[in-house]
């Protein structure tokens, strides 16, 4: 097997999960998909999970000096 290969084996897809949605979800992704010309709605709804997770770890990610949130409601 050569390294192109290998590769590729690594960013096969073979774990599945399952997403339920309400009927007031699917309409508001239909109209979505509809308006932005969406027609593979498995990359759409994946890179949107992905996007989300690693922007919020981006977020969340330490720092050596821990400064207090500016608090918007106080004061």
């Amino acid at each position: 097997m050569n390294k192109g290969n290998k590769k590729e084996e690594g960013l096969k897809r073979i774990h599945k999960q399952t997403l339920l949605l309400n009927s007031k979800e699917l309409k508001v992704i239909d109209i979505f998909c509809k308006k932005y010309k969406i027609t593979n709605r498995a990359k759409f709804m994946r890179e949107s999970v992905v996007t989300a997770v690693l922007k919020k770890m981006d977020e969340d990610h330490p720092t050596l000096f821990e400064t207090p949130q500016a608090n918007l409601f106080s004061g």
